[in-house]
């Protein structure tokens, strides 16, 4: 028996280097205090796509791995509640993601959707 709750069902993962390039070349940028969101509009109505990224200059493996566990708690909390077909989207996680509670990384990514027009309330 396998536990679908922890999977990301109606989002799909970005995974090739290519796929992170494309978003970060032709869609928009939206910055926030603890999470910078790269964000593009496909032509399609498939499900949508994410990626998630830590540099070293937010710390050792250790920090950079729960970053990005954290990022993929918002994204997965947030995919219940939004519909994000036809996007293409990159997480990229900053040196205060890692130290920020947790319902504060989830408002800086709800505003940063909201300023990219993904959804309608913050």
């Amino acid at each position: 028996m396998t536990d679908i709750g922890n999977k990301l069902q109606p989002v799909l993962r970005l995974k090739k280097r290519v796929q992170f390039l494309n978003v970060a070349a032709n869609g928009q940028k939206v910055p926030t205090s603890s999470v910078v969101l790269q964000l593009l509009h496909r032509n399609d109505c498939e499900a949508g796509r994410v990626g998630f990224t830590v540099t070293k200059k937010v710390g050792n493996s250790v920090v950079r791995n729960r970053v990005k566990r954290r990022l993929r708690g918002v994204m997965q909390e947030l995919a219940q509640k939004n519909s994000f077909q036809g996007i293409d989207m990159v997480m990229i996680g900053r040196k205060n993601t890692f130290e920020k509670p947790y319902q504060a990384i989830v408002k800086d990514f709800r505003w940063a959707l909201y300023k990219a027009g993904v959804i309608l309330n913050k």
